[in-house]
């Protein structure tokens, strides 16, 4: 049964997502609305050159400053520093981290709350890589890469999740204020470190298969430093 009391905090870092957000932004709202769900989507920006806050700002006027959270940074810090700033202005009692890129669909939103509620799950990740997931958009050579990179981290680390590298997760508030306080890593890595802890931790953890769809605007921001960051990471987390 739906608890009324219920709500979700969004955490959506962004840079550069001007033309994204207002896609995005819709049909999150669109979706928590159709469910009858209280709802807030925390903007985190890493002072985007493109316009970005302006579109955010905007997007407060249609859908009010109760709905949309602007809390900018001063530059591109990190996404783990990132979801550390978001977490502070986040008041549902659930938050989601997801990416602004249109990568992640708000349309598994409502089957990640159902398994929450069903099991009383701690956390539920999107799977790209059980089930009927998967990742549309790339090229073999980047598929392979994705998949050979999260195979490496779950051998490395068994962190007993078939997605360790997976960014789109909903979180019991206190589950990720938790984790977040332990986390040490700032880039990518941040999502393989998160499982790691909520393994020790004996977090209850659920999974939901998800197609991943490359983002619909922009440039991919993975570069050949948070690939090197990425195994370095790996094997950092060997140790906690």
């Amino acid at each position: 049964m739906a608890a009324q009391t219920d709500k979700y905090s969004i955490l959506l870092p962004t840079y550069n997502e001007r033309k994204n957000l207002p896609i995005i932004t819709y049909l999150i709202a669109k979706t928590f609305d159709q469910q009858k769900l209280n709802w807030e989507i925390v903007i985190v920006d890493d002072a985007s050159p493109d316009g970005t806050q302006d579109v955010a700002r905007e997007l407060q006027k249609i859908y009010g400053e109760d709905h949309i959270l602007l809390k900018p940074r001063t530059g591109k810090l990190g996404l783990g520093t990132a979801y550390v700033h978001g977490l502070k202005f986040c008041t549902g009692n659930f938050v989601v981290i997801m990416d602004a890129d249109f990568s992640h669909h708000p349309k598994y939103l409502p089957e990640f709350i159902k398994l929450q509620r069903e099991q009383n799950l701690d956390i539920v990740l999107g799977t790209r890589y059980a089930k009927n997931g998967g990742v549309y958009g790339w090229d073999l050579k980047r598929k392979f890469i994705s998949r050979g990179a999260n195979l490496f981290a779950k051998v490395v680390l068994a962190p007993g999740v078939s997605d360790v590298t997976g960014s789109f997760r909903l979180y019991k508030k206190e589950v990720i204020d938790t984790l977040m306080s332990e986390v040490k890593s700032k880039g990518y890595q941040f999502q393989m470190e998160i499982m790691v802890r909520a393994r020790a931790h004996g977090y209850k953890i659920g999974e939901v298969p998800i197609a991943f769809v490359d983002r619909l605007y922009g440039e991919s921001k993975l570069g050949m430093d948070d690939i090197l960051g990425y195994v370095k990471g790996v094997l950092s987390l060997l140790f906690i």
